[in-house]
């Protein structure tokens, strides 16, 4: 909580002159019932008319008045909100970037996306309620209070007697709905991953005909956040109605008894007018003050959600390295790891070494943690035991970005962004020439099919790639990697969609135009590493045969399976 307070420094001279300004309409709001009394006792009472109309125009005056500082207040707090909520936010989208795959896999990304959307926007109404009521409910209250003191002490007696049973009520509706807001945005994340899966899976969904059951099993899920949210909003409910009903009960007891205070004389009419009113103000400002309460309970649910990822810290402490490019491309030793709460290793004593400017390809079954593997070298994670280094270098020893500034990686999901080709394919380098791009389009195999395009490396793509098919994402992710000239390219089973052609076409552009350049290739095809100077095949997370594809072929009984499965 004290980061998301930190946010609010720059905008202290709001949060500052905001109540100020609401203070100051409370205060002319606490003046009117006093001119009100005067206007009865001492011009209805009198007859004289234009003593009525003067204290009536004082009245409108400071009603105008109040509605500027009230104005002026809404300005300050909603400048303060806003802005409070944009820099928070921000913030939450950069440090997200921070973190590790490890962090991101335990959070999950539709808390994520809950968070830096809800969550600080209920944050941010916070704020700005705060500052709004914060300082005008409880001034009024107070103020209130003391100028019926001020008017009959006995009186105000009624008051001191009913406040207890509101605080009462109050602690009663907040102590059991603070709870519920907290499982209701957790609900809300479980909604969010729903959608985002179905969304992502639409034409799964289709293909199977599950469009019925996902619907419904979507439906059930908003259903139970529908009953908790109303099982929320009914204590919720009861609060105002409650507060309605202890004041008004107060304001007739006022109204009896300073009835009896009038015909003993003790009181004057305009007297108890304006302690009516008064008590007419307390009432409304517990109304806000319970309105206001439930809101910064609501806040406050949020913002510790979204403290909780600031305060996550990556997993991976950042070195101060550059990779310095050495004969040593990659070695590993004795390496394993463990995804956490896995009840087995993904990867168990894996090593070896390759040279710079070779070739490895990488082959198992799936799950046999091949992708793992290139994470590692990739540093997205760190070895549970073991050292990986990276061209002669520990690779928890390098700056992070320096290392993949030299290593290009293409997914093993192709992911492209909205936009142009061009902007997707400048995400290596945002200054990378337009000879460099159709340099690396054609290595990929990409300049077929771009070429046929209306507007070329112009043409805009939509959320995902989703107007391009499989293969022509892949080998624009391709190109993508290869856009940034990296020393060191990983092909995470990113030609799995291509046709053998193709993918041959691609492996001998990679061997002709990117000399010097050490690659990675993850694939299921044994044909597309034969060439490799080192071939992995892993099986459950061990290597069981390391060398080439002749070797392996001599050596390796899971290799030579593979071989002859895809080759019968």
């Amino acid at each position: 909580m004290q980061k998301l307070l930190g946010f609010l420094r720059p905008y202290l001279k709001y949060i500052i002159l905001g109540p100020i300004f609401k203070l100051l309409e409370a205060l002319f709001e606490l003046i009117v019932p006093v001119v009100m009394a005067k206007v009865i006792d001492n011009g209805i009472a009198s007859g004289d008319a234009a003593y009525v109309w003067k204290l009536c125009g004082l009245i409108v005056l400071l009603g105008i008045c109040g509605l500027g500082f009230a104005l002026t207040c809404q300005y300050f707090a909603s400048k303060c909100a806003f802005s409070f909520g944009t820099d928070l936010r921000s913030a939450l989208f950069r440090h997200i970037h921070t973190l590790s795959p490890a962090e991101i896999d335990r959070l999950g990304s539709s808390t994520l996306i809950n968070r830096i959307t809800n969550d600080v926007t209920a944050s941010q109404q916070g704020v700005n309620m705060a500052i709004r009521l914060g300082t005008r409910a409880p001034f009024l209250v107070i103020g209130a209070i003391v100028m019926t003191l001020l008017i009959d002490w006995q009186l105000s007696l009624i008051f001191l007697l009913i406040a207890p049973i509101l605080g009462f009520v109050l602690y009663a509706v907040l102590t059991r709905t603070i709870p519920m807001y907290t499982r209701n945005q957790q609900k809300l994340d479980g909604i969010t991953r729903h959608t985002g899966e179905s969304l992502d899976g639409v034409r799964v969904i289709r293909a199977f005909s599950k469009q019925k059951q996902e619907t419904e099993a979507f439906a059930a899920q908003c259903g139970e956040l529908e009953q908790s949210m109303i099982a929320a909003g009914r204590i919720s409910a009861i609060l105002n109605p409650l507060t309605f009903l202890i004041m008004n009960l107060g304001i007739a007891a006022v109204l009896w008894f300073g009835g009896l205070q009038i015909d003993a004389g003790r009181l004057s009419q305009g007297d108890l007018t304006a302690f009516t009113n008064y008590m007419t103000q307390i009432l409304l400002a517990g109304v806000q003050l319970a309105n206001l309460i439930q809101i910064l309970t609501k806040a406050q649910a949020s913002s510790l959600r979204v403290a909780e990822v600031l305060d996550t810290q990556p997993s991976m402490q950042q070195g101060q390295a550059s990779p310095e490019i050495s004969s040593e491309a990659i070695r590993m030793e004795h390496v394993s790891f463990t995804y956490a709460g896995a009840a087995h290793p993904a990867l168990e004593d894996i090593s070896f070494t390759l040279q710079t400017g070779q070739m490895l390809g990488i082959i198992g079954g799936t799950g046999s943690g091949k992708s793992t593997l290139a994470a590692l070298i990739q540093r997205n994670y760190d070895a549970t035991s073991g050292t990986v280094s990276v061209f002669g270098r520990n690779v928890r020893e390098y700056d992070t970005r320096a290392l993949n500034r030299v290593i290009g990686a293409a997914p093993q999901k192709a992911v492209l962004f909205t936009g142009t080709i061009e902007e997707n394919l400048r995400w290596a380098d945002a200054n990378a020439s337009d000879a460099s791009l159709r340099n690396a389009v054609e290595i990929a195999q990409a300049a077929e099919f771009v070429d046929q395009l209306q507007y070329g490396l112009k043409t805009h793509l939509v959320q995902g790639g989703r107007n391009l098919s499989g293969g022509q994402k892949q080998r624009l992710t391709i190109a993508r990697a290869l856009v940034g000239e990296p020393r060191m390219l990983i092909l995470d089973d990113s030609m799995s969609a291509l046709d053998y052609a193709t993918d041959a076409a691609l492996r001998q552009a990679l061997h002709d135009r990117c000399k010097g350049l050490t690659t990675v290739v993850i694939s299921q095809r044994a044909t597309s590493l034969r060439s490799a100077d080192l071939i992995l095949v892993l099986d459950d997370g061990k290597c069981v045969g390391q060398g080439t594809h002749d070797e392996l072929l001599e050596t390796c009984d899971v290799y030579r399976e593979i071989y002859e499965s895809q080759n019968a």
